[in-house]
């Protein structure tokens, strides 16, 4: 089955392992066009019998550095009239795949980039990795589905700590608490992470789809219900001045100093 790629994204194949790499180096942010085209991306292998497999992977120094704030580009932003973020009525929609995802991760993995990194089944990294939920740190409720998909990897305590405090972690500690699946070196991080996928695709494929699915059920539901929460409460985040702070002293390289309204 031809696919063909949309827009910033690229797609190869290594025997059954479809390879999905995001090209918006250095930093691969993302904007509602982008995560859409991922989607429908993720929908068309979904349905090629050829792919029992997906390696997501990205260009340039970062995973994906989410949303660009400090950019003039505010499309992430929902307009005054919006009651939710329609970003997540795409982002949703890779949840849905059911075919597995392995995540090879080199470098930042940020808000809701690292969301993005949570819709994989496995997550292969290198120590220069770097993890952060850092919603709260800018002034607005997590989203992308962080709050189910992280408190179900790495427990309600660490994910908590990881939204309430924006901290940011390596590779050494996002695997030492079940963030991240293997840890490699750089120089080898896409070779293992296609090892992986690889051993996947080996197995039967009726099979692992079905096991899937009994280990991940109701997980696309959960997140379509929870990403309403979480739009609607940054839909009304956004327009607080502690938001406009968050955002400023980011592009400051700053501590913020929030008003609490």
């Amino acid at each position: 089955m031809s696919i063909k790629p949309p827009p910033d994204i690229g797609l190869s194949r290594e025997g059954h392992v479809a390879i999905v790499e995001i090209c918006r180096p250095p930093h691969n942010f993302f904007d509602i066009e982008l995560i859409r085209n991922l989607a429908d991306l993720f929908d068309a292998l979904d349905k090629d019998d050829s792919c029992r497999s997906i390696l997501l992977c990205a260009q340039g120094k970062a995973f994906c550095a989410g949303a660009d704030f400090a950019s003039r580009d505010r499309s992430v932003v929902p307009r005054e009239e919006q009651t939710s973020n329609p970003l997540y009525d795409e982002a949703v929609r890779l949840f849905s795949c059911t075919k597995p995802v392995v995540a090879a991760v080199q470098g930042p993995a940020v808000g809701g980039g690292l969301g993005l990194a949570m819709v994989a089944d496995f997550r292969v990294a290198s120590p220069e990795a770097r993890f952060t939920a850092n919603f709260n740190r800018l002034g607005f409720h997590p989203g992308f589905g962080l709050s189910v998909t992280l408190p179900r990897v790495i427990g309600i305590q660490k994910a908590s700590m990881l939204f309430y405090t924006g901290k940011r972690i390596g590779g050494e500690e996002a695997h030492q608490i079940g963030l991240v699946d293997v840890l490699v070196p750089q120089d080898r991080l896409r070779a293992e992470a296609l090892q992986l996928a690889q051993e996947i695709a080996l197995s039967a494929p009726i099979a692992v789809v079905s096991t899937r699915a009994t280990l991940r059920a109701g997980l696309a539901e959960a997140v379509r219900e929870i990403t309403v929460r979480e739009g609607a409460e940054q839909v009304k985040q956004f327009r607080t001045e502690d938001f406009k702070e968050g955002v400023a002293a980011m592009a400051e390289r700053r501590a913020p100093r929030f008003q609490g309204r």
